[in-house]
Protein backbone atom coordinates (compact mmCIF):
# COMPACT_ATOMS: atom_id res chain seq x y z
CA UNK A 1 0.00 0.00 0.00
CA UNK A 2 1.37 3.41 -0.78
CA UNK A 3 0.63 6.49 1.22
CA UNK A 4 1.19 10.04 0.30
CA UNK A 5 4.11 11.04 2.72
CA UNK A 6 6.60 11.16 -0.25
CA UNK A 7 4.87 10.92 -4.05
CA UNK A 8 8.24 10.96 -6.36
CA UNK A 9 11.07 8.49 -6.49
CA UNK A 10 13.15 11.35 -5.10
CA UNK A 11 10.48 11.84 -2.65
CA UNK A 12 10.76 8.21 -1.45
CA UNK A 13 14.20 7.94 -1.78
CA UNK A 14 14.88 11.35 0.84
CA UNK A 15 12.08 9.92 3.01
CA UNK A 16 13.99 7.18 3.64
CA UNK A 17 16.64 8.63 4.67
CA UNK A 18 14.85 11.77 7.47
CA UNK A 19 12.24 9.39 8.56
CA UNK A 20 14.56 7.35 10.98
CA UNK A 21 16.48 10.76 12.25
CA UNK A 22 13.02 12.67 12.77
CA UNK A 23 11.32 9.66 14.86
CA UNK A 24 14.79 9.19 16.74
CA UNK A 25 13.60 12.57 18.03
CA UNK A 26 10.25 11.47 18.57
CA UNK A 27 8.66 13.13 16.12
CA UNK A 28 6.56 11.60 12.74
CA UNK A 29 7.17 12.49 9.34
CA UNK A 30 3.93 13.44 8.18
CA UNK A 31 4.71 14.94 4.35
CA UNK A 32 8.45 15.49 2.74
CA UNK A 33 8.12 17.18 -1.14
CA UNK A 34 10.81 18.06 -2.95
CA UNK A 35 10.15 21.76 -4.85
CA UNK A 36 12.30 23.02 -8.09
CA UNK A 37 12.95 26.61 -8.84
CA UNK A 38 16.10 28.15 -9.35
CA UNK A 39 17.51 26.58 -5.96
CA UNK A 40 15.11 23.94 -4.99
CA UNK A 41 13.55 23.56 -1.90
CA UNK A 42 13.18 20.28 0.40
CA UNK A 43 10.02 20.66 2.66
CA UNK A 44 9.49 18.57 5.26
CA UNK A 45 5.87 18.60 7.47
CA UNK A 46 6.21 16.63 10.87
CA UNK A 47 4.31 16.35 14.17
CA UNK A 48 4.22 14.71 17.69
CA UNK A 49 2.65 11.12 17.89
CA UNK A 50 0.05 12.74 20.12
CA UNK A 51 -0.13 15.87 18.10
CA UNK A 52 1.39 19.36 18.69
CA UNK A 53 4.97 20.59 17.85
CA UNK A 54 6.56 24.26 18.35
CA UNK A 55 9.09 26.59 16.60
CA UNK A 56 12.02 24.90 19.06
CA UNK A 57 11.06 21.15 17.40
CA UNK A 58 11.16 22.12 14.27
CA UNK A 59 14.29 23.72 14.31
CA UNK A 60 15.71 20.78 16.54
CA UNK A 61 14.73 18.29 13.53
CA UNK A 62 16.09 20.77 11.25
CA UNK A 63 19.26 20.78 12.90
CA UNK A 64 19.33 16.80 12.49
CA UNK A 65 18.20 16.53 9.23
CA UNK A 66 20.81 18.87 8.01
CA UNK A 67 23.55 16.98 9.32
CA UNK A 68 22.03 13.18 7.92
CA UNK A 69 21.76 14.92 4.36
CA UNK A 70 25.73 15.98 5.04
CA UNK A 71 26.54 12.49 4.80
CA UNK A 72 23.65 10.72 2.88
CA UNK A 73 22.17 12.98 -0.06
CA UNK A 74 21.14 12.12 -2.72
CA UNK A 75 20.85 15.41 -4.22
CA UNK A 76 23.46 17.00 -6.04
CA UNK A 77 22.56 20.47 -6.48
CA UNK A 78 22.39 23.17 -3.69
CA UNK A 79 18.73 23.52 -2.18
CA UNK A 80 17.11 25.21 0.74
CA UNK A 81 15.50 23.02 3.94
CA UNK A 82 12.39 24.15 4.81
CA UNK A 83 10.85 22.29 8.16
CA UNK A 84 7.40 22.76 9.53
CA UNK A 85 4.12 21.94 11.48
CA UNK A 86 1.35 20.48 9.36
CA UNK A 87 -0.76 23.09 10.08
CA UNK A 88 -4.75 22.75 11.71
CA UNK A 89 -5.80 22.20 7.93
CA UNK A 90 -3.18 19.55 7.31
CA UNK A 91 -3.03 16.78 4.76
CA UNK A 92 -3.45 13.27 5.47
CA UNK A 93 -0.94 11.38 3.97
CA UNK A 94 -1.16 7.96 5.95
CA UNK A 95 -4.34 5.38 6.06
CA UNK A 96 -3.99 6.45 10.24
CA UNK A 97 -4.96 9.74 9.94
CA UNK A 98 -8.17 9.05 8.47
CA UNK A 99 -8.56 6.83 11.46
CA UNK A 100 -7.17 9.57 13.83
CA UNK A 101 -9.53 12.35 12.21
CA UNK A 102 -12.69 10.40 11.89
CA UNK A 103 -15.86 13.17 12.46
CA UNK A 104 -13.89 16.10 10.87
CA UNK A 105 -14.45 17.66 7.47
CA UNK A 106 -11.80 16.91 5.01
CA UNK A 107 -11.49 17.15 0.97
CA UNK A 108 -10.47 14.18 -0.92
CA UNK A 109 -9.18 13.70 -4.38
CA UNK A 110 -8.26 10.83 -6.03
CA UNK A 111 -6.08 9.78 -9.15
CA UNK A 112 -8.76 8.42 -11.42
CA UNK A 113 -12.84 9.51 -11.82
CA UNK A 114 -14.81 7.39 -9.51
CA UNK A 115 -18.60 7.50 -10.82
CA UNK A 116 -17.73 9.90 -13.15
CA UNK A 117 -15.73 12.16 -10.06
CA UNK A 118 -12.85 12.85 -8.64
CA UNK A 119 -13.18 15.30 -5.92
CA UNK A 120 -14.80 14.50 -2.34
CA UNK A 121 -15.96 17.15 0.26
CA UNK A 122 -17.51 15.09 3.30
CA UNK A 123 -17.02 14.34 6.96
CA UNK A 124 -14.31 11.44 7.83
CA UNK A 125 -16.32 8.02 8.75
CA UNK A 126 -13.20 6.30 9.79
CA UNK A 127 -11.44 3.85 7.81
CA UNK A 128 -12.36 -0.12 7.19
CA UNK A 129 -9.53 -2.34 5.35
CA UNK A 130 -8.14 -0.43 3.47
CA UNK A 131 -10.68 1.63 2.43
CA UNK A 132 -11.30 5.48 3.67
CA UNK A 133 -14.81 6.03 4.80
CA UNK A 134 -16.47 9.85 4.04
CA UNK A 135 -20.16 10.59 4.57
CA UNK A 136 -21.33 13.21 2.00
CA UNK A 137 -23.85 15.25 2.27
CA UNK A 138 -25.94 15.64 -1.55
CA UNK A 139 -28.98 16.83 -1.74
CA UNK A 140 -29.87 16.91 1.95
CA UNK A 141 -29.13 13.30 1.97
CA UNK A 142 -25.72 12.28 3.84
CA UNK A 143 -24.53 8.69 2.44
CA UNK A 144 -20.93 6.93 2.95
CA UNK A 145 -18.75 5.91 0.64
CA UNK A 146 -15.48 4.05 0.69
CA UNK A 147 -12.89 4.83 -1.26
CA UNK A 148 -9.66 2.89 -1.60
CA UNK A 149 -6.22 4.36 0.09
CA UNK A 150 -4.45 3.61 -2.92
CA UNK A 151 -6.96 5.29 -4.85
CA UNK A 152 -5.82 9.11 -3.44
CA UNK A 153 -3.77 11.56 -4.81
CA UNK A 154 -4.66 14.04 -2.38
CA UNK A 155 -6.55 14.51 0.65
CA UNK A 156 -6.72 17.71 3.54
CA UNK A 157 -8.46 17.97 6.42
CA UNK A 158 -11.22 21.88 6.17
CA UNK A 159 -10.40 24.14 8.82
CA UNK A 160 -13.81 24.76 10.82
CA UNK A 161 -14.54 25.53 14.38
CA UNK A 162 -14.57 22.04 15.68
CA UNK A 163 -10.61 20.89 14.42
CA UNK A 164 -9.56 24.53 15.73
CA UNK A 165 -10.73 23.78 19.41
CA UNK A 166 -9.48 20.12 18.44
CA UNK A 167 -5.56 21.30 17.66
CA UNK A 168 -5.76 24.10 20.42
CA UNK A 169 -6.35 20.79 22.67
CA UNK A 170 -3.46 19.29 21.52
CA UNK A 171 -1.22 22.05 21.52
CA UNK A 172 -2.21 22.26 25.33
CA UNK A 173 -1.49 18.99 26.21
CA UNK A 174 1.51 18.98 24.43
CA UNK A 175 2.68 22.17 26.39
CA UNK A 176 3.18 23.73 22.78
CA UNK A 177 0.04 26.74 23.20
CA UNK A 178 1.01 29.87 23.22
CA UNK A 179 -0.46 33.32 22.38
CA UNK A 180 0.29 32.38 18.90
CA UNK A 181 -1.43 29.51 18.68
CA UNK A 182 -3.83 30.22 16.12
CA UNK A 183 -1.08 32.28 13.85
CA UNK A 184 0.20 29.25 11.78
CA UNK A 185 2.80 31.27 10.25
CA UNK A 186 4.03 31.92 13.93
CA UNK A 187 5.98 28.99 14.36
CA UNK A 188 4.97 26.54 11.25
CA UNK A 189 7.85 26.73 9.21
CA UNK A 190 12.01 26.52 9.71
CA UNK A 191 14.14 27.53 6.64
CA UNK A 192 17.99 27.06 6.57
CA UNK A 193 18.58 29.52 3.94
CA UNK A 194 21.99 31.27 4.14
CA UNK A 195 20.95 34.54 2.72
CA UNK A 196 18.37 35.04 5.69
CA UNK A 197 20.50 34.45 8.81
CA UNK A 198 19.39 37.73 10.49
CA UNK A 199 15.67 36.37 10.76
CA UNK A 200 14.52 35.57 14.28
CA UNK A 201 14.12 31.73 13.44
CA UNK A 202 16.61 29.56 14.02
CA UNK A 203 18.70 29.25 10.61
CA UNK A 204 21.32 26.83 9.56
CA UNK A 205 23.11 26.44 6.44
CA UNK A 206 21.60 25.76 3.28
CA UNK A 207 23.72 22.86 1.06
CA UNK A 208 25.63 24.56 -1.53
Amino acid sequence: MHDLTAKTAIDRRLAEIVRPVIEDLGFELIRLRLLGGRTATLQIMADRPEGGINVDDCADISTAVSAMLDVDDPLEEGYHLEVSSPGIDRPLTRLKDFATFEGYEARLETNQAIDGRKRFKGTLAGVEGDEVLINLDEAGKVHTIGLNFDWLADAKLLLTDELIAEMLRQRKEAGTLDASALDEGAFDSIETDAADESDAAPQTDAKE
